[in-house]
């Protein structure tokens, strides 16, 4: 008895892959009373896999619904891990009109995140690829009961709403994080465009972080500085408009302008350390075992 027909595209890889998913999953229903065989047929424009079974007795239909099951299982998985790249790259391209690889590539890798989720837990992102594929292969194997001949692309495209809207809705936010990714990186280069034309108004600097959000500046006397003794830059009145933490330390530093900047911080991973050397550069030094270091943050640990 023929079963079911699956068409997709012509290649060997594909249908290797597909083939090998749809015999492990019928191989775990254990049933010897079935027997399964899979043919595969290649067409000029699409390759045909041809499932059949030999159903006989009064559970023939329960078999053939287990099946399906495990078939439609199969079909998920497949669709999930061959086809969602495709799936993206679609949207991005024709839906968002960005085409340029190297703009493509990286939207597709905050696509890649997203789909991975939040966590770094290897169980919850399996378990997160788990539900994808139940909740798809329960859209198969309604569509598969009621019609036996499959087109793949066709099904995926134009049948699985849902995923098609979640893919959709995944590329939204990983061209938001993109835009805000190159913006941040172009801000950067101004700022370090500025700070490289830009003279040093004074010649050392001590960056003191506390922890946090905490930082102090002092001078090469190890006393405050006093920003009120500089005076203030287009960059400077720039970052004002909307200043947040970062900000206000970046606005500080670039408003003295110091030739050399010594980092004293435990955390040199953090963010804003990052951003600092980034916009300033071979000015920048990290330390957190100089003498200052030793005074200052044993200073602290003593409170």
């Amino acid at each position: 008895m023929k079963l079911l027909s699956i068409i997709v595209k012509p290649s060997k890889s594909y249908v290797s892959k597909l083939y090998e998913r749809i015999t492990t999953e019928l191989g775990n229903l254990h049933n010897g009373s079935i027997l399964e065989t899979i043919h595969c047929q290649s067409f000029d424009h699409y390759e045909q896999i041809t499932i059949h079974a030999n159903l006989l007795g009064d559970d023939s239909k329960e078999l053939e619904v287990q099946i399906i099951d495990a078939v439609s299982i199969a079909l998920a998985q497949h669709i999930i891990h061959e086809e969602t790249s495709g799936i993206l790259e679609d949207i991005i391209t024709k839906e968002f009109h960005y085409r340029d690889v190297e703009e493509l590539t990286q939207i597709k890798q905050y696509c890649t995140q997203f789909l991975n989720g939040s966590s770094d837990s290897p169980h919850d992102l399996e378990q997160s690829k788990v539900r994808r594929v139940l909740k798809m292969s329960t859209h198969l194997h309604q569509y598969i009961m009621e019609n036996r001949v499959l087109n793949l692309k066709g099904f995926t495209r134009f049948r699985l709403d849902d995923y098609m809207e979640e893919m959709r809705e995944i590329v939204e936010y990983a061209i938001d994080e993109f835009m805000m990714e190159r913006q941040y990186k172009e801000f950067i280069a101004l700022l370090k465009y500025f700070v490289y034309i830009q003279e040093a108004k004074i010649s050392v600097v001590h960056l003191l972080h506390k922890g946090g959000h905490e930082f102090t500046i002092l001078n090469d006397k190890m006393q405050p500085v006093d920003i009120n003794r500089f005076e203030s830059s287009l960059t400077t009145d720039f970052l004002e408009k909307d200043m947040n933490f970062e900000d206000m330390i970046v606005s500080t530093l670039i408003t003295v302008s110091p030739a050399n900047i010594y980092i004293h911080t435990k955390e040199p991973e953090l963010p804003i350390i990052k951003t600092i050397m980034q916009i300033f550069e071979d000015r920048t030094e990290v330390c957190s075992h100089c003498p200052v270091c030793h005074r200052f943050f044993g200073e602290i640990l003593r409170y």
